[in-house]
């Protein structure tokens, strides 16, 4: 299977860009320079009418940590419930416990709400205390893919760690290398770690330089 890539975009301008630039799907979100949260309902509707990649859309209902409130999840399951109205690809959703673990219960349910999509579950990955125990529990949860740097602050320098993650997974769920990844720096990475699919807001040549790895 050759190695994809999925960009990160904010706007319908980034969207038409990455996928101009070959990207193969997209992580729709809200603000980015405020680490994403979930998109509005007319973006998401606007690119699924106009885009021809995968689109799946990122379920954060505010910046900050992975620990929600009540109100803040039932906004999650309605949240999903657009997207899939909408005829989303796929949802992006993470949920912790306040101890650092995946909450399990919360997910299943937002899981439920999504099904049949793909559902993914993002960066929350990184903040968990044992992403070993972390993952056993996702693939248990039926996720599709992890979106993780290996704990590190890129992805580069959590090369080791995902390495580990790719080999752990073993098929079982997909690994999405993100963390600062670029065209100049995708090539090694997937080679040191055997990733297939890398993460980036950084889209520009990315999908030409993994082309054939």
């Amino acid at each position: 299977m050759s190695v994809r890539v999925e960009a990160a975009v904010d706007s319908f301008a980034a969207a038409l860009a990455a996928q101009a630039a070959g990207v193969h799907r997209m992580e729709l979100c809200g603000p980015l320079q405020q680490g994403g949260t979930t998109p509005s309902a007319g973006l998401i509707a606007r690119c699924l009418e106009r885009l021809l990649v995968s689109v799946h859309v990122l379920v954060r209902p505010r910046v900050g940590d992975f620990v929600y409130t009540d109100d803040e999840f039932e906004i999650m399951k309605r949240d999903i419930a657009v997207a899939k109205e909408l005829g989303a690809d796929g949802v992006v959703i993470g949920i912790l416990t306040p101890d650092g673990e995946v909450d399990a219960d919360r997910l299943a349910e937002l899981h439920a709400v999504a099904s049949p999509l793909h559902v993914g579950f993002h960066r929350a990955f990184d903040s968990v205390t044992d992403q070993d125990e972390a993952l056993e529990l996702l693939v248990s949860l039926q996720f599709d893919t992890i979106l993780t740097s290996g704990a590190a602050p890129t992805a580069t320098e959590g090369t080791a760690r995902l390495k580990r993650l790719v080999e752990r997974a073993d098929d079982r769920i997909g690994i999405i290398a993100g963390g600062s990844i670029d065209a100049a720096n995708a090539g090694a990475l997937i080679k040191a770690t055997g990733v297939q699919i890398v993460h980036g807001r950084s889209f520009e040549g990315l999908a030409a330089a993994v082309a054939g790895l």
